[in-house]
């Protein structure tokens, strides 16, 4: 690094300091003053010694996400700085994965302050799904369904719905997926489903908590329904759409906590889909999600209902999977239905069970005496769903 490459930094850091965008003082201007120090060609720091520098935290007692939170606020500000004041020739960064600031340039791969860094388009095969998918999307989501009084009729779980004169709003479980694109070879690139990314904004902020781990990923576009989702629309929104009733059909990712003060709401997916509606569900249910999505735990008699769909789907041995129905007021007041499975078999064999013009036995009697849920054991082989036995039914507080 030469002499001029040395002012120009500095320079840079004074312009950035004097403009009062990280305050007076305060852990953030700190920070920033200790990445500063020691010039452009400073070694990237450690979590460690940031830790200890900047918030007096030793090394044994170091929280690592204090750490990564005031980088991103950092980086945030400069971002912000930068957009607003301009940067003609260059400017201040922090790139992922490194603790040190840094001068880029345009002509370092920096690009236009205040414009998005240009992608470079992934394969085709990517597009192709993304594309079918978003057709799909449009013709299920956001659509206003009308019924045609031609339904089957209402059973003990669905006749609520029919008797309150709330608008009814049917919500699937969506996924969202990014993409992990190779630049020398997009062709090769591959689509992701992460549990813990389920927005384009919660990868924006992964790729700043863990750069090593999410550094080339992208936002694609792209949500995804699973394909039993089907099963759920074809069986149920005709019961509740009868005799002209509007039903709204959205996504899961889309659904606010507000909508539960104007709708009765009907949700129909997977476990890992419900997003709001899982806590809003399990907060006063007998269940609760176990170590995983597969799993589903029986709080009064410790019993663990595993799914053994994803180990057994591709050979031909039985294999159990899981189905749950439920009904129930939520604190808002509305009206609440989950019809659900761990997996695709124990979510199609539930949803005829749940929409039958009568239901079963023991179902029916908690189903006509109030909120309730019920469990459900479905038997299948390579993805068809050949047998149900009920094993929980009861009333809910």
């Amino acid at each position: 690094m030469g002499q001029q490459d040395q002012s120009r930094f500095e320079a840079e850091v004074e312009r950035v300091r004097r403009s009062g965008t990280l305050g007076e003082s305060g852990r953030l201007l700190e920070l920033f003053e200790f990445l500063a120090g020691g010039g452009e060609g400073k070694p990237s720091a450690s979590q460690a010694e940031i830790a200890e520098m900047v918030f007096g935290q030793t090394e044994t007692s170091v929280d690592d996400a204090t750490v990564r939170v005031y980088i991103h606020r950092l980086r945030k500000r400069l971002d912000d700085f930068y957009t607003q004041a301009g940067a003609p020739d260059a400017r201040l960064t922090l790139p992922a994965g490194t603790y040190a600031l840094r001068l880029a340039s345009e002509k370092d791969g920096q690009g236009p302050v205040g414009s998005a860094a240009p992608r470079r388009p992934p394969g085709s095969l990517v597009w192709l799904v993304a594309v079918v998918l978003a057709l799909a999307g449009a013709f299920l989501l956001g659509r206003g369904l009308q019924g045609d009084g031609e339904a089957p009729p209402a059973n003990a779980m669905w006749q609520p719905f029919l008797d309150s004169p709330r608008p009814k709003l049917v919500v699937v479980g969506d996924y969202y997926m990014f993409g992990e694109i190779d630049p020398v070879r997009p062709e090769e690139g591959r689509l992701i489903r992460d549990f813990r990314v389920n927005s384009p904004s919660e990868l924006i902020q992964m790729q700043d908590l863990e750069p090593e781990r999410y550094g080339s990923s992208e936002d694609v576009g792209l949500n995804y329904l699973p394909f039993s989702v089907a099963y759920g629309l074809r069986e149920i929104v005709p019961i509740v759409a009868r005799d002209g009733r509007e039903v709204r059909v959205i996504a899961a990712s889309e659904l606010e906590a507000d909508m539960l003060n104007r709708f009765d709401v009907i949700y129909f997916g997977l476990f890992s889909g419900m997003a709001l509606l899982e806590d809003v569900n399990f907060m006063n249910s007998g269940f609760e999600i176990g170590e995983s999505y597969d799993e589903l735990h029986d709080k009064g008699s410790d019993r663990m209902f595993t799914s053994e769909e994803a180990r057994n789907l591709a050979s031909p041995v039985y294999y159990r999977d899981y189905g749950y129905v439920a009904r129930f007021h939520s604190p808002s007041g509305a009206l609440v239905a989950i019809v659900a499975g761990a997996r695709d078999t124990g979510l199609r064999g539930v949803a005829p069970i749940a929409s039958s013009a009568d239901l079963p036995g023991e179902l029916d009697r908690v189903a006509s005496g109030g909120d309730f849920e019920a469990l459900y054991e479905i038997t299948g082989q390579q993805g068809a769903d050949l047998s149900e036995k009920l094993l929980v039914a009861r009333a809910r507080k």
